[in-house]
């Protein structure tokens, strides 16, 4: 289990109240089958991200609002995103 007070997996960057990360893509369909496919992978952690997307980018925000601030859940989900996005077969983001 992450420590709480350890710095946020490769690429992203913590924020006021969690951690950041931005993902561009080729085009929508890219981004919106990310955005499935991390829905998932969310819905197995019981933890859900705040996140937007827009046309080829997806901007994903990590915290536990409970806690106010981020947890090793959010460190655990946002691992697990970085495994997601670079798994063989993935479009992958830019």
């Amino acid at each position: 289990m992450p420590d709480p007070s350890s710095e946020p997996p490769d690429g992203w960057a913590p924020t006021e109240t969690g951690i950041r990360r931005d993902f561009a893509f080729r085009d929508f369909s890219e981004a919106f089958a990310f955005v499935t496919r991390v829905a998932l992978l969310a819905e197995r952690h019981d933890h859900h991200p705040d996140w937007s997307n827009s046309w080829n980018r997806v901007t994903i925000v990590l915290t536990s609002h409970d806690a106010g601030g981020v947890t090793w859940r959010d460190l655990e989900l946002a691992a697990a995103i970085n495994q997601l996005q670079a798994a063989p077969g993935s479009e992958g983001a830019k």
